[in-house]
């Protein structure tokens, strides 16, 4: 088993469903072994994009999923939500009031703008938006994960156009908190 993980990281889809499918095909294409959705699903088919990746993912409810509440057979979970992948430990959520360093990667969406931190040895991360409200353009990251650093690949695309640009970043991880 590789000691890289990739984690294809989304947010803020609303009623997208196209550019949900563009970007996780985009994620899939560039290795994509898990999705994070930091909410704003907004469409039982932008859920059913996540599932037919058939790809583990995790999403949790932003304010405007309340049509999506009680919905059965979807990993979709309130805020904040705790899991492992590996042995990184995250939280999940989609508004930014759950900012204490309490795991290692901290995902939230809401604000619909790209944003990456690493204060304190832990990871901050908004991938921006996916459905192109705030501006023209739909966004994702690819979060690689190694034993020594966290790698930040944050893809974002205009729309109407079908070129995709990128730009990484990378953080040495700490040993010590």
């Amino acid at each position: 088993m590789s000691q890289t993980v990739k984690i294809g990281v989304i947010s803020d889809l609303h009623k997208k469903h196209g550019r949900t499918k563009k970007v996780c095909e985009l994620l899939l294409e560039n290795g994509c072994e898990y999705f994070i959705c930091a909410g704003d699903v907004v469409l039982k088919e932008n859920l059913d994009v996540l599932k037919e990746t058939k790809k583990p993912y995790v999403c949790v409810f932003g304010n405007n999923d309340y049509e999506l509440f009680g919905i059965d057979g979807y990993n979709i979970f309130k805020e904040p939500h705790y899991f492992k992948i590996r042995q990184t430990k995250f939280k999940l959520m989609h508004h930014p009031f759950y900012m204490s360093a309490d795991s290692d990667v901290i995902v939230f969406g809401h604000t619909h703008y790209f944003e990456v931190d690493f204060k304190s040895g832990v990871l901050f991360l908004n991938p921006g938006e996916v459905c192109a409200r705030n501006k023209d353009l739909s966004e994702c990251v690819m979060l690689e994960i190694e034993s020594d650093k966290y790698k930040v690949t944050y893809f974002s695309r205009t729309i109407k156009t079908t070129k995709w640009n990128e730009k990484s970043i990378e953080f040495l991880k700490h040993i010590h908190r």
